[in-house]
């Protein structure tokens, strides 16, 4: 009974350690620097490659690289395949936010920062906040989003 215990209390733990690491916007920043470096040392169409095809080192749960043009084209999703090459300007966030048009702003005005809006996270099926990291590299928008703590 007592290694039951002892085992669920490590199972919660590590579950708990997962979310709080998740949850963190500086492992967005890194998943982000990571796709830069990757794109300067092979160039753009090796990193489109690369996520869309799915390597593991441009995911990290339910973080992920992928880019958009500055024109809000899809370049590269690793999670949902359907978007690349999609123009998802004028669909707004679940409270009406169009915060891909954000992005875009943001990109053109200053370069890098981040984005929030309202998300359905596919781990927990809710409308979640969630913040995305940018930062634009020429014509392409590099992106990392987190869903925030509640």
């Amino acid at each position: 009974m007592t290694s039951i215990k002892l085992l669920l209390a490590l199972l919660l733990a590590s579950l708990f350690s997962l979310a709080i690491a998740e949850d963190n916007p500086a492992d967005a920043v890194a998943m982000v620097d990571k796709g830069l470096a990757y794109m300067q040392k092979n160039g753009k169409d090796a990193l489109v490659q690369e996520i869309n095809n799915k390597n593991p080192e441009f995911i990290n749960g339910s973080i992920y690289l992928y880019l958009r043009g500055l024109d809000g084209i899809v370049i590269a999703h690793p999670i949902n395949p359907k978007l690349v090459g999609k123009n998802m300007l004028d669909l707004p966030d679940a409270d009406g936010k169009y915060y891909r048009k954000d992005i875009i702003a943001l990109a053109k005005t200053k370069g890098k920062g981040w984005v929030d809006y309202r998300y359905n996270n596919p781990v927990s099926k809710q409308v979640e906040n969630k913040t995305t990291y940018i930062l634009r590299n020429n014509d392409v928008i590099l992106e990392a989003g987190i869903y925030k703590a509640k």
